[in-house]
């Protein structure tokens, strides 16, 4: 078949449509042909299987000068990146991570060495959530390193959590801090720019330790996933924060057909977080760190207000607002008691 036909009047650009928008015209109209196929595609992993517990799956690509730069990320903390961002996949399913499959793809700048790096962090961030590497592929790729982990965890029928349920007057948590990640990563892009323009340069990052580690060594957040089980709670929807958090309620308010409002005192931001966008613009909000940012990998999650008093006095989860009925925006309420309309401007895989 000849290409050029694609070049054709008619042609729609990918930038068109984004990551979301570009998934569902691509999969629409692939019909499930099995009883054990229980979720396709559309939520942070697809569920599998017959019996009471459940399988979920999920799949994600990191490419070099798209998601990540060789200039400021370890090998090391690379590896454990690929492995933990994976497996915030199946923390957003209320499961438990058990198995991973990693397939790397590189050029041949990168030596065996540089490989054993890589996977010493893939075999630490393993070991600490208890998971198994059980397979990959290696191949060659004709520029930079390219790294596919495909995560399997298991979870009871009752327990999943998708990101539809929602209902109305459900709470709105959070787990962590927001707009850390995206803050250490423009502490790094700032100081890549000043040594290019000064290979001399020393840069000092001592300050910056808790968001670089934010971005670079982001953990999931199985922790909660167990808190919530020896609580008795199971979410009414649930989605990790990987694109920002305005992204993430869309999507949530979306797949359960309601609307939401949240309260901008109540986001919880870093110290650091806030500092950096002082000293990056007058004009740089933390809020707005939180809200489109991305790459914390935090959970968002809906709870019954019956659930309230189980989780109010938790260190590690913060209220943020509530779901309101179908029909209504998704708003953020700020402390002059205005309403802003949220806007999925999210962070957006580019290239550098």
């Amino acid at each position: 078949m000849d290409n050029l036909q694609y070049e054709e009047e008619g042609r729609t650009e990918l930038s068109q449509l984004g990551e979301f928008a570009l998934i569902n015209r691509l999969t629409d109209g692939f019909k499930t042909q099995n009883k054990s196929t229980v979720k396709g595609v559309g939520d942070d992993c697809a569920v599998i299987g017959t019996g009471k517990k459940k399988t979920v799956v999920s799949t994600d690509t990191l490419v070099e000068g798209v998601h990540f730069d060789m200039m400021y990320t370890p090998l090391k903390h690379l590896g454990y990146k690929a492995v933990a961002t994976s497996l915030s996949n199946i923390a957003a399913m209320n499961a438990i991570p058990r198995q991973v499959l990693v397939s790397v793809a590189v050029s041949n700048r990168f030596s065996v060495e540089a490989l054993e790096e890589l996977y010493a962090g893939i075999r630490i961030c393993c070991e600490r959530y208890d998971v198994d590497l059980v397979g990959g592929d290696t191949n060659t790729s004709l520029s930079g390193i390219i790294i596919t982990v495909t995560s399997i965890g298991e979870v009871d029928k009752e327990r999943i959590t998708y990101r539809k349920g929602a209902q109305l007057h459900d709470l709105i948590c959070v787990s962590g801090d927001l707009g850390s990640a995206y803050s250490g990563l423009l502490v790094l892009e700032r100081e890549k720019v000043t040594y290019q323009a000064n290979p001399n340069f020393q840069p000092d990052l001592d300050s910056y330790d808790y968001i670089l580690e934010r971005y670079l060594k982001p953990e999931p957040r199985i922790d909660i996933v167990k808190m919530l089980a020896e609580k008795d709670i199971v979410p009414t929807s649930m989605i990790d924060v990987s694109d920002g958090l305005a992204s993430e309620l869309l999507h949530i308010c979306k797949q359960s057909d309601c609307g939401c409002e949240v309260y901008e005192e109540k986001l919880p931001i870093d110290y650091q977080t806030t500092r950096v966008c002082s000293e990056m613009s007058k004009n740089m909000l933390p809020v707005s760190n939180a809200l489109n940012g991305g790459e914390d990998y935090e959970l968002l999650f809906t709870i019954s207000q019956k659930d309230y008093d189980k989780l109010k006095d938790s260190k590690e989860i913060t209220i943020i607002g509530h779901i309101t009925e179908k029909g209504m925006p998704a708003v953020m309420v700020t402390p002059q008691n205005t309403t802003i309309t949220l806007v999925a401007q999210g962070w957006q895989a580019h290239e550098e």
